[in-house]
């Protein structure tokens, strides 16, 4: 059994020992024969700095152009109001129909779950 002060000890013990091998790695990956500048030097040679903004390369998806509010909710309307949206949602993935086995012949159901009933409080809670 170990003790248990020896137990508390060794995770520091542990990671001492790994920072200890990281430096010597590092120590060891830079080459002697390239002198390294001085940091505290305020001439010494640096690479310039080069930024790059994270949405450089970002591409819009569709129109962009803004909608009044009452032509969306008008148009909404026009559709079939938020249950055509509902229903949309509901609906498989077009790609995972595709994948199914073309031997099943069972129809794919289309139409909204049935609405289940709410289930009875917890039996024997007074309030």
């Amino acid at each position: 059994m170990v003790p248990t002060t020896t137990r508390r000890r060794m995770p520091w013990v542990l990671s001492s020992l790994l920072f200890t091998l990281l430096l010597a790695a590092q120590a060891q990956a830079q080459s002697p024969s390239i002198p390294q500048p001085d940091p505290l030097d305020p001439k010494a040679q640096v690479p310039s700095v080069r930024y790059e903004s994270a949405f450089a390369q970002f591409r819009s998806i569709g129109d962009a152009k803004p909608v009044a509010w009452r032509e969306a909710n008008d148009a909404v309307a026009r559709i079939g109001g938020w249950r055509v949206y509902a229903r949309e949602a509901q609906r498989p993935d077009p790609a995972a129909g595709a994948k199914q086995d073309a031997t099943s012949q069972a129809p794919a159901s289309t139409a909204a779950p049935a609405a289940m009933p709410m289930p009875a409080g917890p039996s024997g809670h007074k309030h």
